[in-house]
């Protein structure tokens, strides 16, 4: 295992100490390790929370700023945050108009923010929580109950933040965030596994030729292995699979994120995005608007994962809504 790191007990933890350094704009708790907005709480303002493991930056903390995500609770990688952790990071952000939790649908994480709206209830902060489950992979998977929550997370985050910062009530963020869920579907590929530092060694074996089809963002089993194709026939597995599910339709407009699980170079993500551009032109729909990069990774795993949602004037203004975060940042 070759990785930038002092002691694989000490990454999070180190991690966020060059968070601090890089975004003095944030306030980065290393007690509780969670990163939150230096202008928190906002009085009378809904406070947009997520988090889970670490090892999918930047998601959660490189999403907090304004027009986001008010606060992010950093796990150990791969591993949910415990209750206290997030009942600090719900704390901080408690500005008298309620908090919404974010939660993606893995078991531990789904647990651990319920426990933690509760003390929060107990405590007098209004909790309501809205569980992304974007992934159309599987069913059911080695972490979750239902599908999993994967790259729709982003759009889920950027919705509820740009609502909340127009002064809108938790009930109104609340279901703008379910609505993007409803509104999201995803599709991954490894081309590699990723290496768990603590673990030392990748997670699963891939022979030269093959690839994981329907893989989450732990790299755990997809729908099947079989061996590496033409970008244009892996873009039109992803993309079948999502318009199979039936959210998308002729006629309809979409966010599309290309998102590299984090060791796929910028140009394969740009020649998946444009094979993806004809099947969904094919199909009379409409790319209205597209992001390409790192936001939900897996590490060091090579691969990527599609997410398209289906855009409505609502959403469509809320995602071109301003935001200065680390990692997402336009209109500013």
């Amino acid at each position: 295992m070759k990785k930038l790191i002092n002691d694989p007990a000490d990454v999070v933890l180190d991690a966020l100490r060059g968070m601090a350094v890089a975004h003095p704009e944030l306030r980065v708790d290393l007690e509780n390790r969670i990163v939150v907005r230096g202008d928190a709480p906002l009085q009378n303002t809904v406070g947009v929370i997520s988090g889970g493991g670490s090892g999918h930056e930047p998601l959660h903390g490189g999403f907090v700023g304004p027009g986001m995500l008010t606060a992010a609770v950093a796990g150990e990688v791969f591993t949910s945050p415990t209750p206290d952790q997030i009942g600090a990071a719900t704390t901080a952000v408690s500005g008298g108009a309620g908090v919404l939790h974010i939660v993606k649908n893995y078991t531990g994480d789904v647990l651990n923010f319920q426990l933690a709206a509760e003390l929060a209830d107990d405590d007098g902060i209004k909790v309501e929580a809205v569980v992304v489950d974007d992934d159309v992979a599987v069913q059911d998977s080695t972490y979750t109950a239902g599908r999993r929550g994967t790259g729709g997370t982003v759009v889920v985050e950027k919705a509820a933040g740009a609502l909340a910062a127009t002064g809108a009530d938790l009930e109104q963020v609340a279901g703008i965030a379910r609505k993007a869920n409803e509104a999201s579907r995803s599709f991954g590929i490894a081309l590699s596994a990723c290496t768990v530092p603590a673990a030392g060694t990748p997670s699963f074996e891939l022979t030269e030729n093959e690839i994981e089809i329907g893989i989450g963002i732990h790299g755990e089993p997809g729908r099947e292995r079989r061996p590496i194709g033409p970008a244009s026939e892996l873009a039109a597995i992803a993309t079948q699979a999502i318009l199979d599910d039936g959210t998308l339709s002729r006629g309809d407009n979409a966010l599309v994120i290309m998102n590299g699980m984090g060791a796929t170079p910028q140009i394969e993500l740009y020649i998946m995005l444009a094979e993806v551009a004809k099947i969904l032109d094919g199909q009379g729909i409409t790319i209205a608007r597209s992001l390409v990069g790192n936001y939900v990774t897996s590490l060091d795993m090579a691969g990527c994962m599609l997410t398209l949602t289906k855009l409505d004037e609502e959403l469509t203004r809320l995602w071109d809504a301003p935001v200065s975060t680390p990692g997402l940042r336009w209109g500013v």
